[in-house]
């Protein structure tokens, strides 16, 4: 295994051939301070090829998940790295955990690949960091590869556990996002109720699946879409969800939107056509770019920020890490998430700033080293 700090000749050649790609710097992202650390990871016996990208160790180890995802080009998944890394330091500073924020990105192999050994190699290289950098489940990632990673190093969670909580932390990132949806929804919308709400669901992956059932039983009408007909056949069966094209449901006409696939969702043009007066979802970095938070709010759609509300799975993960509490407290931490929504409501109505200003502001707050 090969671990460097500094940038392979693949990543220059695809940053001179294609300028455009992203990122503009192999250190952070624009306008923003350096990332503290951004490690490539290659391993030749097993195809890996990584990016660990800690973000902030302000609060402490840098805690966030691994992702597993076929990238166009490395430098997309290096991207990728950066934005969800920094992300996690807001999104852990904002459920006031003892982390800083740091993420990890996979790119997958193309052809067949050992998965395990894979994941052990990867393992390998999060042990090296000595406990900098602690890893999750992700997009793409599971409880066995967890598992499989344990064998190889100290700094891992979402592992089950016997009878305890820990494990798949989707459930519990669904169960966050939904109770910030119910306090979007009365404070938006001033309805007391989902009964009867209109909510549209793009994607129906683990976290999203687990959305939609807690949204079905509060009487919520589905409109779903998701690239798996397989999925969206069954939310038709099972929540008596209407479905539409995956391509179509940005502009569906719902009361709430809620984006549960991958980022970067709203741009210049997908916000014009966004039908929906509330914006609350599971995905990471809905948003291109700062900007696009203020046209959602100029066009009178309240968008509440995806590390606000989708924190429930690292509060589960960073609570079973430290051993700390049961299910019914882990399960009443996340549910404070409706309450810190109407703290931002509350703070953005006194600053005068959009929502998703005013979260990043307060996050930010937060980023700083205990005395």
């Amino acid at each position: 295994m090969t671990l460097s700090s500094e940038s392979s000749s693949e990543l220059i050649h695809a940053l001179r051939s294609d300028p455009a790609t992203l990122p503009t710097s192999l250190f952070g992202l624009p306008g923003e301070p350096p990332h503290e650390r951004v490690l490539l990871v290659a391993d030749e016996q097993t195809g890996l090829k990584a990016f660990i990208a800690v973000h902030s160790t302000a609060r402490g180890p840098a805690f966030g998940g691994c992702r597993f995802w076929r990238y166009d080009n490395e430098l997309a998944a290096l991207n990728d790295a950066l934005r969800l890394s920094q992300g996690m330091s807001l999104k852990n500073a904002l459920a006031d955990l003892p982390f800083g924020g740091g993420k990890a990105v996979i790119i997958k192999p193309a052809g067949e690949f050992d998965r395990p050994a894979l994941f052990s190699a990867f393992g390998r290289a999060v042990q090296s960091l000595s406990g900098v950098y602690i890893t999750a489940e992700d997009v793409g990632t599971t409880t066995d590869d967890m598992l499989g990673m344990r064998e190889h190093t100290a700094f891992v969670s979402g592992i089950p556990r016997d009878g305890s909580f820990g494990g798949d932390p989707s459930p519990k990132t669904a169960w966050g996002v939904f109770v910030a949806i119910k306090a979007g929804v009365r404070a938006h919308l001033q309805r007391d109720s989902l009964d009867g709400v209109r909510v549209g669901l793009q994607g129906l992956g683990a976290v999203g699946w687990h959305l939609a059932g807690f949204l079905h039983l509060e009487g919520a009408k589905l409109v779903v879409a998701d690239v798996d007909a397989g999925r969206v056949k069954r939310a038709q069966e099972v929540f008596n969800a209407d479905a539409v094209p995956a391509d179509e449901i940005i502009g569906a006409d719902v009361d709430v939107l809620a984006p549960c696939a991958l980022g970067a969702v709203f741009d210049e043009r997908s916000v014009p056509k966004v039908r929906a007066r509330l914006i609350g979802g599971a995905a990471n970095n809905q948003l291109a770019k700062p900007d696009d938070g203020d046209a959602l709010h100029q066009r009178g759609i309240l968008y509440l920020p995806d590390y606000l509300i989708n924190a429930g799975g690292i509060v589960s993960v960073a609570r079973e890490y430290r051993n700390e509490g049961d299910e019914q407290m882990v399960m009443a931490e996340v549910t404070r998430i409706g309450e810190r929504v109407d703290e931002l409501l509350q703070r953005a109505a006194s600053s005068g700033l959009p929502p998703a200003r005013e979260a990043d502001a307060w996050a930010r707050s937060k980023l700083v080293r205990p005395d």
